[in-house]
């Protein structure tokens, strides 16, 4: 059995990671996203994104806000955010309901272009660096690392190709998400 400080179990009877039991928006996310294989171009840049704007903040900070983000970036549209100007950067600097960090803005635009100049599937090149085996499934938040060799590659990947905001601590963060890797402790109801 983990220790206790890893499981916790919530209201409704189900043992969850204990990250996800302090927030009524953290445990939806951990029921219903967190580790789910999340397949697809706009997904996958969507959820790039988001981890470069969570760099620095915690991740609650960002759920919170998504709905905002996915408007104020035309719901991660990667050829409709390629194409944001200048003017459209001053105007997302100003906007209060997502985080004005002039550098992440610009990084979310400089990361769709980048993503069209792939000349391949974004979705299928992340997916790429699933670690082959996969690694066991933690007892503890204890064995969970910040990065690992898969995401430090995938990191350089990335950085090599024109990204920003795609260090190897944040694509972890991304593989855990997208269900690249699947990081739910044991006795985690999740944990399958």
């Amino acid at each position: 059995m983990p220790p206790s400080e890893s499981i916790v179990p919530g209201t409704d009877g189900k043992s969850r990671c204990a990250w996800a039991v302090n927030d009524p928006e953290y445990q939806r996310y951990h029921d219903e996203e967190w580790g789910t294989p999340l397949i697809g171009d706009r997904a996958v840049f969507e959820k790039i994104s988001l981890e470069g704007f969570q760099a620095g903040l915690s991740w609650i900070t960002i759920l919170k806000r998504r709905p905002a983000f996915r408007e104020a970036f035309a719901n991660f549209d990667i050829e409709t955010v390629a194409s944001f100007s200048d003017a459209k950067v001053e105007e997302l600097v100003q906007n209060p309901a997502i985080i004005r960090h002039r550098g992440k803005i610009t990084a979310v635009i400089g990361n769709a272009r980048a993503t069209l100049q792939l000349g391949e599937s974004l979705s299928d090149l992340v997916w790429s660096f699933r670690p082959d085996p996969l690694p066991p499934r933690p007892a503890s938040f204890s064995d969970i690392p910040a990065i690992t060799a898969e995401s430090t590659a995938l990191s350089n990947e990335l950085r090599r190709r024109g990204f920003r905001f795609v260090g190897p601590t944040t694509m972890y963060a991304l593989m855990q998400s997208a269900g690249i890797v699947d990081d739910h402790v044991e006795g985690c109801w999740r944990a399958v």
